[in-house]
């Protein structure tokens, strides 16, 4: 029986480990955590970028993950999957939070809600399950964007909608904003779809770390936000923590 292929391995560990964190990374950083030579790590980033399967930020030269390859890690998990592994952390997250909580995952260029509980209190409140949302202006598809879950080129090019004055309606604005949400590792929105409304969210991973969905908590900017317009630092972490514990049910490894 053959053996391995050396090439192949290489190129596998070069992949989950860009899959295996929130940023880009660059060649001396990739070549150093795997104890290659810089040359033969650039040779083998070529190979990968040739293919789509790693992307090169034009600006800094670092990589990441690309289109293709985070287009297979999505397509074999069921949203029905997606949903049932979510439901009790979801459940938890709204009792802890005090907030509706909501999980999406892409579709045709948007978010579909595929879970949706409602804010624990009496207040009216409409079930979001099935609809689609707006990458550019949901906490939720900024996630999914940053990290490329879905490509940001078809979103630019269909244009930007402004829902309110305060979405991010340029593509130079929507690019620093993804860039941020990768650095932070999750998403928030600030009246930018809803006046009024805010939300925050987090990437929810599967096998080798591609993210395939996200969760978020949303509600009023009083409730999400402190007086200057940032989400509450206590709710970031709960539900960064909800994302994880679903990701880890997904099968991710820690992260």
């Amino acid at each position: 029986m053959a053996g391995p292929v050396q090439s192949i391995e290489r190129a596998a560990a070069i992949l989950r480990l860009l899959a295996s964190g929130p940023r880009r990374l660059g060649l001396g950083e990739v070549a150093a955590s795997l104890g290659l030579a810089k040359g033969t790590t650039h040779g083998i980033l070529r190979t990968l970028q040739n293919i789509d399967f790693v992307e090169q930020d034009p600006a800094t030269g670092k990589y990441q993950l690309g289109a293709a390859l985070l287009h297979l890690g999505t397509s074999y998990l069921d949203v029905n999957e997606l949903r049932s592994r979510s439901i009790n952390w979801a459940d938890a997250l709204a009792a802890r939070s005090g907030e509706a909580v909501r999980l999406g995952a892409p579709l045709e260029g948007k978010v579909l809600i595929v879970h949706h509980v409602f804010r624990p209190d009496d207040t009216l409140q409409t079930l979001d399950v099935g609809a689609l949302l707006p990458l550019h202006a949901s906490s939720l598809g900024k996630v999914l964007l940053a990290f490329g879950s879905v490509p940001l080129e078809p979103a630019v090019e269909a244009g930007l909608e402004a829902y309110t004055r305060h979405t991010l309606i340029t593509p130079e604005r929507l690019t620093r904003a993804l860039s941020e949400v990768r650095e932070l590792g999750w998403a928030a929105e600030v009246q930018e779809m809803i006046t009024g409304e805010a939300g925050v969210a987090a990437p929810i991973r599967g096998h080798g770390g591609l993210v395939v969905g996200a969760i978020g908590a949303s509600g009023t900017v009083e409730r999400i936000c402190d007086a200057k317009g940032v989400p509450q630092p206590a709710l970031v972490t709960q539900v960064r923590h909800a994302a994880r514990a679903i990701s880890r049910d997904l099968g991710a490894a820690r992260w």
